[in-house]
């Protein structure tokens, strides 16, 4: 590993820190280093409306270390004013020689890049394509005007979440369990439909939760209403599809309520309907070492008819680690 790859991994390890606290904002890490290529400070973004990593980083020198050093940041600093003042004004004013960048920005609005180098400043980019593995959901909410979308499955090693007389519990350990509740607090939303309400009454403790009732079967004093603020999507403020309700429209109305990423916790038939239609960015899968062979349980993606193989819905696995007794795969579907 070279240098700049060791300063811009450090940037992602910055980033990360402000998850769940950034949105819309994207996760952004800076270092920088002096001119003999000592660090003189670190800083990342750490929520929405306050310093930009690049502000927090510069901000915190006290004399003039940065001067003829360079500065690893792994988004493309920012040109134009919002809540805070342009990042490259003040990288030109540190007298900074050299900038090193992860990936361009996807905002319109910034172009940092040609202010830089108009003033002198060296920029390289490096790790792209990592930087927009780290930044997917900024890049899919301001590309596509919707929100980042996950898809969270538990099921045994045939692929079932229940008995064939809806007996689901429990399939997976009270660890995998544990970290569901874990993974919840990165999103802004938790998406289910009124049968996952009807059949299991969760709670699904969050901030915002919205249900898929189009004709309100669901009852008000289930569990699920009793905590967060919940949004209701059905027939009467909805689209309709095939007499169904357009997720895509509903994925856009929450959007513009300020909900940049759902986290979808359902039965088979609605998971799999919005695989098919394209709906879902990522799925993690928890595997637990069981069978039920019983091909009369309810499979966990249960939304197609498809006669070959070749016409499976692919994915990449990108993390996968051991829970409990259970298998938890991260995974990214591979658009065609």
């Amino acid at each position: 590993m070279n240098s700049d790859e060791k300063y811009m991994r450090m940037c992602f390890r910055l980033a990360k820190r402000g998850k769940g606290k950034v949105a819309p904002n994207p996760l952004v890490g800076c270092v920088v280093l002096d001119k003999q290529g000592n660090i003189v400070s670190k800083g990342y973004h750490k929520k929405y409306g306050g310093n930009h990593a690049e502000r927090d980083a510069l901000l915190k020198l006290k004399n003039n270390e940065a001067e003829g050093g360079t500065i690893y940041v792994n988004l493309e600093p920012c040109s134009h004013f919002g809540k805070t003042p342009p990042c490259v004004d003040l990288i030109i004013e540190h007298k900074l020689k050299r900038v090193v960048v992860g990936m361009k920005d996807v905002n319109p609005k910034v172009d940092g890049i040609t202010k830089l180098q108009k003033a002198g400043i060296t920029v390289d980019f490096i790790l792209t394509s990592e930087a927009e593995f780290l930044n997917r959901v900024f890049i899919k909410n301001m590309t596509q005007k919707l929100p980042y979308v996950v898809l969270k499955t538990a099921a045994t090693l045939d692929g079932k979440i229940a008995s064939f007389e809806g007996d689901s519990k429990w399939i997976t350990s009270s660890e995998a369990r544990s970290e569901v509740y874990k993974m919840r607090k990165d999103f802004d939303c938790i998406m289910t439909t009124s049968n996952t309400v009807i059949a299991d009454n969760p709670t699904m403790e969050h901030k915002f939760k919205c249900i898929l009732d189009k004709d309100l079967r669901t009852d008000k004093n289930a569990k699920i209403y009793q905590q967060g603020k919940i949004y209701v999507a059905a027939k009467e403020n909805t689209p309709l599809e095939n007499d169904r309700l357009d997720i895509r429209a509903v994925l856009a109305e929450l959007y513009r309520q300020g909900i940049y990423s759902v986290f979808i916790e359902c039965g088979g038939t609605f998971a799999g309907t919005i695989l098919k239609e394209g709906l879902i960015d990522e799925v993690y899968q928890f595997i637990a070492p069981k069978i039920l062979n019983d091909n009369k349980g309810l499979s966990c993606f249960n939304g197609d008819d498809v006669s070959k193989i070749s016409d499976c819905i692919k994915l990449d696995i990108y993390e996968h680690k051991k829970i409990g007794a259970d298998i938890l795969l991260k995974m990214r579907l591979i658009k065609k």
